[in-house]
């Protein structure tokens, strides 16, 4: 065998054994997944926010995955993305679920809608829209004959994370699906710029959000705020933040050196207030609020950050098995 064979036999094996080392455990595997289309609306902020249901109807999707070796009617975690769109985050916590026996429904606001991300333009997405696709994503799941609708767990991440964390809101509950009785609410670094008239009169369902203290792209310290006012008003909720962790701390695929987005649009400055009904201003100014508010901001960082995003796996995972009364 000449030199040159052998060097391409070891390259070629190389080759092999990492891409085996890559493959994907069968226990990672769904045991069924589908795809649902999900009927929702395009809106404006004064749209949502006084219920007027005459915005464009639009047809998004969500992928539901049964986990492997389950049976009967199960729970199910609705997962909804940020404003970059969905990514290894996502499909990893789907997973994460999976394998605790629990079905996942990952819901894509953005393909229905034309978009990939709106985070360099949020002018193009109406930035309350994802709490009713939340709302009607909970109508497709409680009418599947293998989901049980009284199990059913919000989760989102930023501005999917505002859906989780807003949804909660009787206001909202009642103007736009009484019935989406969610189990739980989990959003991870849900910006809370704005106070909402009736903030505090939420659902009392449970409420877990998981922040970055070192986040400068949705702050905490607003969060730290309104969770005070929600304890104070007597709900079940839990603002817990890590040290260092930035934006997106969870993703999996992000830079381990927290990296500025160029571009992105960041609410960080923002101190928004609805007043009156339907309206939103800045509470500084006392300005109507629009997508050119001196308050928005440009350039945030997200980074990955380990140990994070294990302790919020482990806390998020403990919560939905009392939650859901799993065996442990």
């Amino acid at each position: 065998m000449t030199r040159a064979v052998r060097v391409a036999c070891v390259v070629v094996s190389i080759a092999w054994a990492q891409s085996a080392i890559a493959d994907p455990s069968v226990k990672d595997l769904a045991a069924r997944t589908e795809l649902h289309p999900i009927e929702t609306l395009n809106l404006s902020i004064r749209q949502f926010l006084t219920g007027d249901k005459n915005g464009k109807a639009v047809t998004i999707a969500g992928q539901l995955r049964f986990p492997q070796g389950a049976a009967g009617r199960l729970p199910a975690v609705i997962l909804q993305h940020g404003s970059g769109g969905s990514n290894a985050r996502d499909e990893l916590w789907a997973k994460t679920f999976n394998e605790m026996g629990i079905a996942s429904f990952l819901v894509d606001s953005f393909s229905g809608r034309g978009l990939t991300r709106i985070s360099l333009n949020r002018a193009v997405f109406g930035p309350f829209d994802v709490i009713l696709d939340a709302y009607r994503a909970f109508d497709v799941l409680a009418n599947h004959p293998r989901i049980d609708p009284a199990r059913i767990a919000l989760m989102g991440f930023s501005l999917g994370g505002v859906s989780a964390l807003y949804s909660s809101l009787k206001r909202f509950q009642q103007m736009w699906n009484p019935r989406a009785a969610f189990a739980a609410h989990i959003p991870l670094y849900a910006g809370c710029a704005t106070t909402f008239i009736g903030d505090t009169d939420v659902s009392a369902a449970p409420i877990r959000q998981f922040h970055g203290a070192a986040d400068d792209y949705t702050p905490v310290a607003p969060c730290r705020a309104y969770f005070e006012r929600l304890r104070a008003a007597g709900r079940d909720v839990l603002l817990t933040e890590y040290p260092g962790a930035h934006h997106s701390f969870d993703n999996p695929l992000g830079n381990k050196t927290p990296t500025v987005s160029k571009g992105v649009q960041s609410f960080r400055a923002c101190k928004l207030k609805e007043e009156p009904l339907g309206t939103l201003i800045n509470a500084e100014s006392g300005e109507r609020f629009t997508w050119k508010d001196p308050c928005m901001q440009t350039d945030a960082h997200t980074g990955y950050n380990e140990a994070a995003a294990n302790a919020t796996r482990i806390a998020v995972k403990d919560f939905v098995r009392k939650v859901f009364k799993l065996e442990l």
